[in-house]
């Protein structure tokens, strides 16, 4: 199906609109795409590409949580709007469209895991659970299920066949890379995912829909975790879990009580503003502790880390006998989305860990660290884990 045939501008012409090669051995016409449609402009155009360059195209949208709540809420996907956007570009398209209710999964997968980590005192990243477990396991099964080739997405990251078989690679445009939230995906999900947007600017992404006219063209950009209504995570919790917010004390590290709080839901590490209390110096979270309702503040020199303890490590860079082979290893590690990679070392003992270069503040359990190859300027991901704790630098004292 030529590019005429769904609306594109008379303008657009070949510098506008990319070829789309998901890098099969036979003809595009037999090759069958499940692209991943949120109802946002970065699957839409990604479908819009994939249909164009002549690949049989099924577009796939998940419906998560209560489709006639969300209808009432703006800035979020997988919200009703998001569906009802992902059809309408599914029909102008001309590709077969479906929704999936995996509300359940959801729920059990991503909800509930983040108001228990919340509730633990860690601070989850629902976004990196839901492509863990959502997006690419269950969709991906569905996509297999339908005798797809691969499965596509809108994501900012790059994939290439490397000689040991698909590598992960940070996007071009570093300010829109994904791959921090994507460094669960194993090697077997790598090999079926592809991932058009990695080479391509937002802003180039908007003018391609503008090209082809397709209703999402403006639409702004998702800015909340679909479930966290104007982002207070507070309040989820507290919905989620009643009775969960439990007053508590503040104390300094010094081990002064400098006043209460309303439950350590309330905070996050790293944290300057809201703490409700009044001293005479910047104070900081610096650890939550649950079990004991109490909440750790401290100058800001108490934030500074340098050895992050990982859990559920995932492993996507070269291939080796055992995990005792990458004891040594030298990764750029990156300890929140916002963050650059830094330099640090990889140490594999009872368990991961990481030991950085030069120490690194507001670093949360319950965040994720990210490996990046500094072989490779720091551009292949070679996987991460979930921090599980972490130590104050040359004293040993794990927070």
């Amino acid at each position: 199906m030529s590019l005429d045939t769904f609306g594109a501008r008379a303008d657009a012409g070949p510098s506008t609109i990319p070829d789309i090669d998901l890098g099969f051995d036979k003809p595009r016409a037999k090759t069958r795409v499940v692209v991943a449609m949120s109802g946002g402009v970065d699957s839409s155009v990604v479908a819009a590409l994939v249909q164009a360059a002549g690949y049989e195209t099924i577009g796939i949208t998940l419906q998560l949580y209560d489709h006639g709540a969300a209808l009432k809420k703006q800035g979020a996907c997988c919200a009703g709007q998001d569906i009802h956007d992902a059809r309408r570009v599914a029909d102008q398209i001309g590709i077969a469209h479906y929704v999936l209710d995996y509300e359940s999964r959801f729920k059990e997968a991503v909800i509930d895991n983040f108001a228990d980590t919340y509730l633990a005192g860690f601070t989850p990243i629902p976004c990196v659970r839901c492509n863990q477990s959502v997006k690419f396991k269950d969709l991906l099964e569905t996509a297999r299920d339908l005798g797809a080739d691969c499965l596509v997405t809108g994501h900012y990251v790059g994939r290439v066949d490397g000689p040991e078989g698909a590598e992960m690679r940070r996007a071009a445009d570093a300010a829109r890379d994904q791959s921090y939230f994507l460094f669960a995906t194993t090697r077997a999900q790598l090999g079926f995912l592809r991932f058009p947007l990695a080479d391509l600017p937002k802003p180039a992404v908007r003018d391609i829909a503008a090209a082809l006219s397709l209703p999402v063209a403006i639409k702004p950009d998702s800015q909340d975790i679909c479930f966290v209504p104007n982002g207070k995570y507070a309040d989820v919790v507290a919905k989620l879990r009643p009775g969960a917010a439990e007053p508590g004390e503040i104390l300094h590290v010094d081990g002064r009580v400098l006043g209460t709080h309303d439950g350590v839901i309330h905070f996050t590490v790293g944290q300057r503003r809201g703490l409700g209390i009044a001293t005479g110096e910047p104070l900081f979270v610096v650890k939550l502790d649950a079990a004991a309702k109490q909440v750790i503040v401290g100058p800001k020199e108490c934030l500074a880390v340098t050895h992050i303890t990982l859990t559920d490590v995932n492993w996507i860079g070269e291939h080796v006998a055992g995990e005792d082979a990458l004891d040594g290893r030298r990764v750029l590690a990156r300890v929140r989305s916002t963050r650059p990679p830094v330099p640090g070392t990889l140490h594999i003992g009872a368990g991961w860990s990481v030991v950085l270069d030069d120490p690194e503040e507001g670093v949360a359990p319950g965040q994720a660290c990210v490996f990046y190859d500094p072989q490779d300027h720091g551009d292949r991901v070679l996987g991460g884990g979930w921090i599980a704790a972490t130590a104050l630098r040359g004293e040993g004292v794990a927070l």
